[in-house]
């Protein structure tokens, strides 16, 4: 049975069929990762071994009890908590389903691929926790260096490296700006600046609650922004790849028309 390919305008969306592997139109031979991502890694890395040997200090800062009887910033730490998780996963599979069923095209790739982001981020935050070990702050608050292998697997207070609220914070910011930017450009000045800060103070919520140091934030960060633009990238190269025929059952092109692809039954 030959395959059908029907093209409909940006705003238009039919319930299609998944189709064979082999059909992915205009797919990029672009590397989906370059040098410029791996000088970037490398400052990630820099700059939690430089953060490192002040882990103890910013502890120790933000557990004052200055800082630690102030309700505003109780109430806001708790907040980006629970906005970063659960809230984060549960945002983005919203907007996933309103654009499937409200015929959004954009919105349910936006939401689709989000939410893929944070689920890609937190696979590899999980393994890097479990094998890492780390004890977390409230632990002892005077030994940061407290690493052991494979002790995160066992024990939740031994997964305190990285910090898995910033992946899902800077996933969500990352994957979300990218996805503005290809499909709303004029609102990612805004947008930007709004998901990223958002995505910080969700670490620094995660510092001030005691669960995580100073540099399980900025490797998390790292996670959480590589697993954002990557995710984007790859499914805006690779038009057609399988998960978005099987969960959008279009391929999007910034200005251009959706692309549905239907398997004719029978």
């Amino acid at each position: 049975m030959r395959l059908l390919l029907v093209t409909l305008s940006a705003t238009t969306i039919l319930a299609a069929a998944p189709v064979s592997a082999q059909s992915t139109p205009n797919q990029s031979n672009e590397p989906l990762f370059t040098l410029q991502d791996a000088a970037i890694g490398g400052g990630f890395v820099l700059g939690t071994v430089i953060l490192a040997p002040l882990d103890r200090a910013i502890a120790e800062q933000l557990q004052d009890s200055v800082w630690q009887a102030n309700r505003a910033y109780q109430r806001g730490a708790t907040g980006f908590n629970l906005l970063a998780f659960p809230g984060s996963v549960a945002i983005t599979g919203t907007l996933y389903a309103v654009g499937r069923l409200a015929d959004r095209p954009r919105m349910a790739d936006l939401g689709l691929h989000t939410t893929e982001a944070i689920v890609l981020g937190e696979a590899f935050n999980f393994l890097i926790k479990g094998l890492a070990g780390r004890a977390r702050p409230y632990n002892d608050p005077t030994n940061p260096r407290d690493f052991k292998l494979g002790r995160g697997f066992r024990r939740e207070n031994f997964r305190s490296f990285p910090s898995g609220h910033a992946v899902a914070g800077f996933a969500a910011a990352a994957a979300v700006t990218s996805e503005v930017a290809r499909h709303w450009p004029e609102y990612r000045w805004f947008v930007g600046p709004t998901m990223y800060g958002g995505a910080t103070l969700v670490g620094l919520s995660r510092m001030y609650g005691n669960y995580h140091w100073a540099s399980d934030v900025v490797i998390g960060s790292a996670i959480g922004t590589f697993s954002g633009l990557k995710v984007v990238k790859y499914h805006h190269s690779h038009p057609g790849n399988w998960i978005d025929r099987w969960f959008l059952g279009v391929s999007l092109t910034p200005g251009g028309p959706a692309r549905i692809w239907l398997t004719p039954i029978g």
